[in-house]
């Protein structure tokens, strides 16, 4: 399967990056119980969606 990430790969850079830290730096990420929610940085959207 040429091409493809290799699953262990991922895994790996998922226990050393923080997503929700990595994302935050980019658009505003507003907290929602246990998740978060944000707006779509690609429309012109007014009410924040679950990630």
């Amino acid at each position: 399967m040429s091409g493809l990430i290799p699953q262990r790969f991922v895994e790996d850079l998922l226990d050393r990056v923080d997503l929700s830290e990595l994302i935050g730096s980019r658009i505003t990420l507003k907290k929602a119980g246990a998740s978060y929610k944000a707006c779509c940085p690609f429309h012109d959207e007014k009410t924040p969606h679950s990630m």
